[in-house]
């Protein structure tokens, strides 16, 4: 099999088998929120939200980090993998090990610091798993993590309906899900070389100095991507956490997606500016622009017209309180658009050193934001607070963008995109049907039908990106 193939295949494996995981996590997250509850699901979110930031701090980026140092001839390949597996775990025991320690002093109900003490192992696996993850897309076999991932997911759902079927309470949710990411983090290590404990000088100051920018990133992003999370349940009920939880949890499966898309894009770009093919880089970036548009802006529209219908659907009629949140953080697809779109380009232009201050700005400034507007406004402080920052970022990303390669997005495919999405819009809320379900595939079918009216995306492009994987 020739490289271009390899990647080509690994690149499919990897988007089916995320289209999958997504699947059986929405599965799993539609069982967790209707067996939970709002006050529960609040405790859930919690403690989720506050292990989510504490991994997202200390993540420094050691996948990519991992992939790309095997690349480089400097080290022996055994003795540097060694060394990462060592720093990675080093560093996901001190921060994990200390998070539950730290959540003591927070008040909330001994429920949820037991849950973050049972989960923080769950993260502390995940953390492990990221130096796997980067051995294996370096040596293109990618589809020992999509299984992994998978394996996990399909324990979680399963033990997910265990537990209901049982009715077991609060806690043992919390452990089967620390089970599921263990047993996916045990067979990625089953997959692995033999690997161990080890301590070079040299290694040790190379890594650091690789990692030190994406870490900076990371961490300054774990602030306003989850500084919501961890400041509202200081200053709202868990119920209402809870409402604000199962709505962000809708807004994730976007934000998958549009991840999942431009991980098609971003190897195209690398490609292209790396070679200063500038027409082609333009040419495919503009693309990627239309592309993220054409998906994610008639599911914002979709998630707010249907926000009441969807979250009774998710959770149940205890939530379909959590629709109004649903149409506040609908709009932040406008900024995870552009920040996905360009925050990849960013990447793949090497200019990430150059968007620290972008994402330290963001940070400070919603830090702020939280503890201003969630105090007096609560779950709609931290929603608007959230749309703020994402927007922020997103542009932000796009200036940076078209001061390193002069690129400004053209509006022509948007604005029949927009119109599309109007049309469809109308349709679902004059034409009333049965069941949420049955609106969401009308609106679909609208929406691609004016798609292709308005020809906003043609054949030839289609088959141009399928070409450009292979």
């Amino acid at each position: 099999m020739t490289l271009k193939r390899k990647i080509a295949h690994n690149t499919i494996i990897q988007l089916a088998g995320k289209g999958l995981s997504t699947i059986l996590g929405l599965l799993t997250v539609f069982f967790v929120i209707r067996s939970l509850g709002a006050e529960k699901f609040g405790w859930y979110t919690t403690a989720i939200g506050f292990l989510q930031f504490v991994g997202i701090f200390s993540d420094f980026g050691f996948t990519i980090t991992t992939a790309n140092m095997l690349s480089e001839p400097k080290f022996d390949k055994e003795k540097l993998l060694n060394n990462l597996f060592t720093l990675r775990i080093a560093t996901a025991a001190l921060f994990q090990g200390i998070a539950p320690l730290i959540f003591l002093f927070f008040p909330y109900p001994i429920e949820v610091k037991i849950a973050v003490a049972i989960t923080s192992l769950s993260f502390f696996a995940i953390s492990t798993g990221h130096v796997f993850s980067g051995y294996f897309q370096n040596q293109l076999r990618t589809q020992i993590i999509t299984a992994g991932e998978l394996i996990g997911r399909a324990v979680l759902l399963l033990g997910v309906v265990v537990l209901i079927k049982i009715n077991a309470a609060f806690l043992p949710f919390m452990a089967i899900l620390t089970s599921a990411s263990i047993i996916n983090t045990l067979y990625m290590f089953y997959k692995m070389p033999k690997i161990k404990f080890a301590y070079d000088k040299e290694i040790f100051r190379a890594i650091l100095i690789k990692i030190s920018p994406t870490a900076l990133c990371i961490i300054f992003n774990s602030f306003y991507l989850q500084g919501d999370r961890v400041i509202l349940p200081l200053f709202t009920s868990q119920a209402q956490v809870g409402f604000y939880g199962a709505a962000y949890r809708v807004l994730d499966v976007i934000v998958q997606i549009a991840a999942l898309t431009m991980g098609i894009m971003s190897p195209l770009l690398a490609y292209y500016y790396s070679r200063s093919q500038n027409i082609d880089f333009k040419k495919h970036l503009q693309m990627s622009f239309d592309l993220m548009a054409l998906i994610l802006i008639p599911m914002m529209i979709g998630a707010s017209s249907l926000a009441e219908p969807i979250m009774q659907f998710v959770g149940g009629k205890d939530f379909v309180g959590s629709g109004k949140i649903l149409i506040w953080l609908s709009w932040t697809v406008l900024g995870i658009c552009l920040g996905i779109v360009f925050g990849y380009t960013a990447l793949a232009i090497n200019k990430q050193k150059q968007a620290v201050w972008i994402y330290l700005s963001d940070a400070i400034l919603s830090v702020i934001a939280y503890f201003i507007f969630i105090p007096r406004f609560g779950i709609y402080g931290a929603a608007g607070v959230t749309i703020f920052s994402e927007i922020y970022a997103g542009l932000m990303l796009l200036f940076l963008v078209y001061h390193h390669t002069d690129f400004i997005p053209h509006l022509k495919s948007l604005f029949k995109i927009l119109s599309s999405g109007l049309l469809m819009y109308l349709c679902i809320k004059y034409i009333r049907l049965p069941h949420v379900i049955l609106s969401i595939i009308l609106g679909a079918t609208v929406y691609t039908i004016f798609i292709l009216i308005f020809r906003v995306i043609s054949k030839e492009t289609i088959k141009e990106i399928l070409q450009s994987k292979n």
